[in-house]
């Protein structure tokens, strides 16, 4: 074998432990409790309406009878968000019939991000059978209510007479890389809880993924 055959071999290797060290990481961090978190838990966020691929405008008055919901903050360009559609349209088939419906919310900066634009949203929610809404927070203001930092960063919602609650902040699962080795499901414990009226154990998570950039005015 050359020289030249040597150090390619090498840069495959290289590149295959550096995803190995990635995908471990990413694993390890999602159950680890952050303190960065700017949303606190049981905090009231404002109900919103924005504009969903498919056309229509969507938010907390389309579900009139929801008892809850599941927000998460995602993006098409993300890495880390690309890793949980089929979970996401897992939680939104399994408990969107339970009254707690799933909406995804793009709020990344456009203009950083051109892939993250409304008409790119409409094509990979078809390519990716999305089965949630998927919306567009053009303005960001959504995304500044929640207090979301990355994507993705999910939220789940009880409803209240003092309007929505923030009941859990933070990852989806404990497993972003490999969906059979989740042994922590964070989202889905809390909306177990909201459903049976019951306090939420783990309130908070960290958020792990690609930064939310937020334009100046």
């Amino acid at each position: 074998m050359g020289k030249r055959s040597h150090m390619g071999y090498r840069s495959v290797i290289g590149v295959v432990i550096a995803l190995n060290f990635w995908f471990v990481g990413f694993a390890k961090a999602s159950a680890v409790a952050s303190d960065s978190i700017v949303t606190k838990p049981l905090q009231v966020v404002q109900p919103f309406l924005l504009k969903s691929v498919s056309g229509e405008f969507v938010g907390m008055s389309t579900f009139p009878e929801a008892k809850g919901m599941i927000v998460v903050f995602t993006c098409n360009h993300c890495p880390f968000a690309k890793l949980y559609p089929e979970r996401m349209n897992e939680l939104h088939r399994k408990y969107a019939p339970k009254g707690i419906p799933l909406l995804a919310i793009s709020s990344t900066d456009t203009v950083l991000f051109e892939e993250d634009g409304f008409l790119e949203m409409q094509k990979v929610a078809q390519q990716q059978g999305f089965e949630f809404p998927y919306l567009f927070d053009a303005e960001q203001t959504v995304v500044q209510d929640f207090g979301a930092q990355k994507t993705p960063h999910a939220f789940v919602l009880s409803r209240s007479e003092e309007g929505w609650k923030i009941v859990y902040s933070g990852s989806i699962d404990d497993n972003g890389a490999d969906p059979s080795a989740v042994k922590h499901r964070y989202v889905e414990d809390a909306v177990k809880s909201v459903l049976k009226h019951k306090k939420v154990k783990v309130v908070s998570t960290s958020s792990i993924g690609c930064f939310i950039h937020i334009r100046s005015n």
